[in-house]
């Protein structure tokens, strides 16, 4: 089992930037892969990046360029640039282990608004 808790969410206006943490803990060593996911207002979840256990990155083609995933022992980080108002959604931390189980957090709220 592994458990995960995001951090860092809240309300910046557009053109600014924000932080997003999410601390692994439980079985760690069994993860493979770790991502953020975000699910806007009335919509469908969506992968917005992912990051794997030997440090390769893939980004939605709605963020690439302004986030970036970083991932540090048992702390994986979001750092969210240049936000927009259709980045507001509910951000969950991911975690994928190495036989196929996901993991998921509870989610963090990220508005973005004048």
């Amino acid at each position: 089992q592994v458990q995960l808790v995001e951090s860092g969410g809240g309300l910046v206006q557009p053109g600014g930037s924000l932080r997003l943490s999410c601390v692994a803990s439980g079985n760690i060593f069994s993860i493979a892969s770790m991502g953020w996911y975000r699910q806007p207002p009335g919509k469908q979840r969506e992968m917005v990046a992912g990051i794997t256990i030997s440090g390769g990155t893939n980004y939605a083609d709605s963020v690439k360029g302004r986030f970036t995933i970083s991932r540090d022992k048992n702390m994986l980080y979001l750092q969210m640039n240049t936000m927009k108002p259709e980045d507001t959604a509910v951000y969950y931390c991911n975690a994928v282990t190495r036989t196929y189980s996901y993991f998921w957090g509870q989610g963090t709220q990220v508005t973005v608004s004048t």
